[in-house]
């Protein structure tokens, strides 16, 4: 039975008993039952494993990174995608205890780590972006297309907040030659534009770019955002043309 096939009240009673599970598995490196649990098809199972040992982590660092360790050279993709998701928990307070983690993430064989790679650069940048950002912004030139792309739309989630945390390691990016790292470029410069504050912010900081085609393409995706997040951006998309046009003329 899936997690979510669960009442309210036997979730949170599974939960407690993984969490107890896997806090006895670290202490004692017996690690059968979190490797269970790691490799479960059912995304929740996996997503409380590495929630868990994020909590634990705090009072029992050493075994808690042992048992990463452990996890991230498994030969299933499933596991080692929970050790990285463990890592990005435990990242968001103390990333040069993970870092290592994120760093052979991001060049393994199978996309589902390297995505966990993405989602755990998200978290750990939306609460502990300096050290983030700075061990970012040394894979954006890597001569691997994929890892660039990767580590772009990793950054995106504290530039939806702090664009000006992210707009000067985005800018490295705007005359990179491979399509794919463009198109995530110019989607990230929409995903941090429609927030309060945050188009005035792109705006100004798009003005001193140099590609301007890039810009152009950057300007149309943060119009479409305006509508297609109507809901959430906080002006129309007419209001955001009008500003964009006042800086830049038509778009």
């Amino acid at each position: 039975m899936a997690f979510y096939d669960l009442s309210k009240e036997e979730r949170s009673a599974l939960v407690r008993q993984m969490e107890a599970v896997i806090e006895k598995a670290v202490q004692t490196s017996q690690l059968q039952s979190l490797l269970l649990y790691a490799a479960d098809e059912d995304t929740y199972i996996r997503k409380n494993a590495y929630q868990a040992l994020g909590k634990i982590y705090p009072a029992q660092p050493a075994a808690v990174l042992q048992a990463i360790t452990t996890l991230v050279q498994h030969p299933e993709a499933k596991v080692r995608q929970t050790a990285i998701n463990a890592a990005g928990e435990i990242g968001r307070h103390d990333f040069s205890a993970v870092r290592a983690y994120m760093d052979q993430g991001l060049t393994d064989a199978h996309h589902s780590v390297r995505n966990a790679v993405i989602g755990s650069v998200k978290k750990m940048g939306e609460k502990n972006p300096v050290p983030v950002l700075a061990w970012a912004k040394g894979y954006l030139q890597h001569p691997d297309k994929e890892i660039r792309r990767e580590i772009c739309h990793g950054i995106e989630l504290r530039g939806r907040t702090h664009p000006q945390d992210i707009l000067p390691l985005l800018k490295t990016l705007q005359f990179d030659k491979t399509a794919r790292v463009r198109n995530t470029l110019v989607h990230v410069l929409g995903q941090i534009a429609y927030k309060k504050g945050c188009l005035e912010t792109v705006t100004a900081d798009l003005k001193t770019w140099e590609n301007t085609e890039l810009v152009k393409a950057a300007l149309d995706e943060i119009a479409d955002v305006h509508e297609r997040y109507k809901d959430f951006a906080v002006k129309t998309q007419e209001e955001a043309i009008a500003y964009m046009a006042k800086h830049f003329g038509d778009i």
